[in-house]
């Protein structure tokens, strides 16, 4: 199947998550550190588009300027307050720098965070919802071919954790626990696997009647194999649509935790973190805000026309 002849949500969605997807993987090689820090008095809240002298001392600091002049003996740096005069021997590099999408309230490039926010939001949840998707299969399988006591047991595991709402429990997890970047994987995870291992249950008891199922019993087939090579291939359209729309609730979930500060922990950033620091300079930053929630929005958006073409790719070819 060519790439033309593919639903038009297919496509759409496809192009939106794979640009934004190599945007932030590649970006970050060239927007540089997300955490350094460009002198608060002079850096901070640019808008986006603004340039400045940006001049790196031999401690590791650097100073910000509207404009630099030579001087006998160092560099004459002007720009908000009074004008400043650095030695020359105290400065190691001397650069025109512009700051594409701005910069926040420490004076770090918005552009460079944003970028290695999406790295990590779109890592955090793309591995979230691989275990989720691993651990939701396994029992969602195991329920449906074994069947009774199995069965019972795991579904109503199953029910009583969906039966919270799942923001308050992730809320109440880490609260309690403060988790590090691969605890909220886990975390994400673990309290995300309920809605897969249903739809994979349903599929499975549907299918475990059927003709091919009952030969592949009658050769002596063992129950893995039969598990693993004629069912859970007959599983994978429903598991694709779902795992698209669930990447956007888990990156939806990684931003609301990190909003409310149980995410990403500082100083690493995220969309969610990017959002919640945000908060404080609305009314005179909009980009601070703006910009990581278009980001979130794009991939929420994106995965939902993910699985709206997934779905009309299935409905095209049932086979």
């Amino acid at each position: 199947m060519s790439w033309r002849s593919l639903p038009a949500h297919l496509r759409h969605g496809l192009a939106v998550l794979g640009v934004l997807t190599t945007v932030c993987v590649v970006g970050p090689w060239v927007a540089g550190d997300p955490t350094t820090i460009v002198e608060p008095a002079q850096a901070s809240l640019l808008p986006p588009g603004s340039t400045r002298w940006v001049v790196e001392h031999r401690d590791g600091s650097r100073t910000a300027a509207q404009e630099v002049q030579r001087q006998e003996g160092g560099w004459l740096l002007t720009g908000r307050g009074e004008p400043r005069l650095i030695a020359a021997g105290e400065v190691v590099a001397l650069r025109r720098t512009t700051f594409w999408l701005g910069t926040d309230t420490l004076g770090r490039d918005v552009l460079a965070r944003l970028l290695w926010g999406g790295r990590v939001s779109l890592a955090v949840g793309l591995t979230a919802l691989a275990v989720a998707m691993l651990l939701g299969t396994s029992v969602g399988l195991l329920a449906g071919w074994r069947g009774g006591l199995v069965d019972g047991v795991l579904m109503r595991l199953a029910d009583a954790l969906l039966a919270f709402p799942s923001l308050f429990l992730l809320l109440l997890v880490a609260a309690i626990f403060r988790p590090s970047l691969t605890a909220l994987v886990l975390m994400l995870g673990g309290l995300s696997w309920m809605g897969v291992a249903r739809l994979v249950r349903g599929q499975v008891l549907s299918l475990k009647e059927r003709e091919f199922i009952l030969a592949a019993r009658g050769i002596g087939a063992s129950p893995l194999r039969i598990a693993l090579v004629h069912l859970l291939p007959n599983t994978l359209t429903p598991l694709s649509q779902d795992a698209a729309l669930r990447l956007g609730d888990l990156i939806l979930a990684e931003a609301s935790l990190s909003f409310l500060g149980f995410g990403v922990a500082l100083p690493l950033p995220s969309w969610g973190g990017m959002v919640a620091e945000a908060g404080e300079v609305l009314g005179t930053a909009w980009w601070l805000i703006l910009l990581p929630g278009l980001a979130v929005a794009t991939v929420v958006i994106g995965a939902a026309l993910l699985a709206d073409g997934l779905a009309e790719l299935a409905r095209l070819d049932p086979a």
